[in-house]
């Protein structure tokens, strides 16, 4: 097979996973603007595809809620590393906690799509629980190494306070309200002495 015709016989793949990353994508926010109950007519005519092509990628209601939630166990488990490789650990802790928010919002407008799936999500729980204790925990380590904040912080105690921010999603005004939070909290991890130095430089 000569180049061109490999080239050929690539793009269709290509196109592929680009269809397939605009439905997951357009399949969020769908959920967000609509609720977990849009139809799969609505998500295809968003993303500018037949149903056909949706069909192809997730032959079930189950597999496009399920693919929503996967990547952003995905962006979220990744970013850890993201960010430590482009800025301070503390900064990088801080900046995942507040994309943890956005974690947490798109799990709760399709909370109830993932407890209806055949089989239930618990399984898909426990991984992707998994995988986010691993990235806090990371981030964590490398935070207090470097002195970013206080060494006796515990990434699980962190994630039950993150969980607990977002209480109340549902309400008007609940996601400016949790970055503050997260904003007090991280000024509460740092050790003292970076906290006093820090009262110091604004006398």
């Amino acid at each position: 097979m000569n180049v061109e015709a490999k080239g050929q016989a690539r793009k269709p793949r290509a196109d592929g996973q680009r269809n397939r990353e605009r439905l997951v994508e357009t399949a969020k926010a769908a959920f967000a603007d609509v609720g977990p109950d849009v139809s799969l007519d609505e998500i295809a005519r968003r993303a500018g595809l037949g149903i056909g092509t949706l069909y192809r990628h997730f032959p079930t209601r189950d597999a496009i809620v399920e693919a929503v939630y996967r990547r952003e166990v995905d962006e979220l488990a990744g970013a850890a590393t993201r960010l430590l490789a482009s800025r301070p650990a503390g900064e990088a802790l801080h900046h995942w906690m507040r994309l943890f928010v956005d974690y947490i919002a798109t799990k709760k407008v399709i909370a109830s799509a993932l407890g209806s799936m055949v089989g239930g999500a618990s399984e898909l729980y426990a991984s992707s629980g998994a995988r986010i204790i691993q990235a806090i925990s990371l981030l964590v380590d490398r935070a207090g190494a470097a002195g970013d904040i206080r060494p006796d912080v515990n990434p699980k105690d962190l994630l039950r306070a993150l969980i607990g921010f977002t209480y109340g999603a549902d309400n008007v005004g609940w996601r400016p309200s949790a970055l503050r939070l997260i904003d007090i909290l991280m000024d509460g991890l740092k050790p003292a002495e970076v906290r006093a130095a820090a009262d110091q430089g604004q006398d």
